[in-house]
C-alpha cells in the first residue's frame, strides 16, 4: 500500500562537481511515494548527474540524501539495490546471449536469502528458492508484456521488447522507485504510447517510478510532477500544465514555445 503523503525520496542541496565544473548546484526535490516524477532539461543541464546520484552510480559532493526513512551519505548502487531503487540505463545493458527469463533471474538474485554458499552447494533449499526466482521471472515477463518462449535469447528481442526485459529485470528487485533513464529513446510512437500505459500500471501497482527523458510530450502526459534543471540547477517543479507555463522553463528548454 502507498501513500502519497509520504515523500520516499528526498534530496536537499546536492551538489555535485566534476574539477573546476559544477554539474549540479544545490539541488533539492522530493518524490512523493506512489507518483511518477518526470526529471527534464536540456543538455548538459545535469539530468544524468543527478540521477546517478539517486541511483549510487555518482557520490554527491555535498547535500543529503534520505530514501525511505533513511539518510545515505555515500553508497552503493548495490546497496541502493537492496533499499528499494532500482534502474534501467539510456543505453540498455542487457545480458545479450543469455535467455529472456535468465536476465530477470538475475535481477532477482538481489532479493535471495540462501547465499553463496547455498547456491555453490544446491542444497534443496537453494534449489527451491531457484525454482521461485524463476516462476516469478516468468511472471515479469507477461507482466511487462513480452510474449517470447523463455528460451529466447535476449540479443534476438526487437528494440522495443529489450526495453520492456530491461524494465522486468529491474522490477525483479521488488524497487519502492523504479528509476528510468531514457526509457522511449528510439521507440517509435505506437512503442512510445505501449510503454507509457505500462509505466501507469507499474506505478497503479504500487511502485514510485521516477524518470528522465526528451520526450516533453510524454513527460507532460504521464507525470504527475516535473522538475526542470538548467546549468547543474533546478528552476521549476510542479504540476506538469503549471511547469509547462512557467516563463524560465520556456526560455530554457521549450525554446520560446510552451509545450
Amino acid at each position: 500500500m502507498t501513500h502519497p503523503d509520504k515523500k520516499l525520496l528526498e534530496l536537499t542541496g546536492v551538489c555535485k562537481h566534476f574539477g573546476g565544473v559544477t554539474a549540479l548546484a544545490d539541488v533539492s526535490l522530493y518524490i512523493q511515494e506512489g507518483e511518477i516524477y518526470g526529471l527534464i532539461g536540456p543538455n548538459g543541464a545535469g539530468k544524468t548527474t543527478l540521477f546517478n546520484v539517486i541511483t549510487g552510480l555518482y557520490q554527491m559532493d555535498h547535500g543529503t540524501f534520505n530514501f525511505d526513512g533513511n539518510v545515505f551519505e555515500r553508497s552503493k548502487p548495490h546497496l541502493l539495490a537492496q533499499a528499494g531503487i532500482a534502474r534501467t540505463f539510456q543505453n540498455i545493458r542487457l545480458f545479450a546471449n543469455m535467455s529472456v527469463l535468465e536476465n530477470i533471474m538475475v535481477g532477482r538474485h538481489v532479493r535471495t536469502r540462501t547465499g553463496i554458499w547455498g547456491a555453490l552447494s544446491r542444497n534443496s533449499s537453494a534449489r527451491t528458492e531457484e525454482l521461485d526466482i524463476a516462476e516469478r521471472a516468468r511472471e515479469l515477463l507477461h507482466y511487462v508484456g513480452i510474449q517470447r518462449p523463455v528460451n529466447t535469447l535476449a540479443k534476438n528481442l526487437s528494440y522495443g521488447e529489450q526495453r520492456r526485459l530491461e524494465i522486468a529485470r529491474a522490477l525483479a528487485t521488488e524497487p519502492k522507485l523504479l528509476a528510468l533513464d531514457e526509457p522511449v529513446a528510439g521507440m517509435n510512437a505506437t512503442e512510445t504510447e505501449s510503454l507509457k500505459t505500462l509505466l501507469q500500471s507499474i506505478r497503479n501497482d504500487g511502485i514510485t517510478v521516477l524518470l528522465i527523458e526528451h520526450d516533453v510530450k510524454l513527460i507532460m502526459g504521464l507525470c504527475d510532477r516535473v522538475a526542470v534543471l538548467d546549468y547543474g540547477k533546478k528552476i521549476a517543479e510542479g504540476r506538469p500544465e503549471d511547469v509547462r507555463r512557467d516563463p524560465a522553463v520556456i526560455a530554457a528548454y521549450l525554446g520560446g514555445e510552451a509545450a
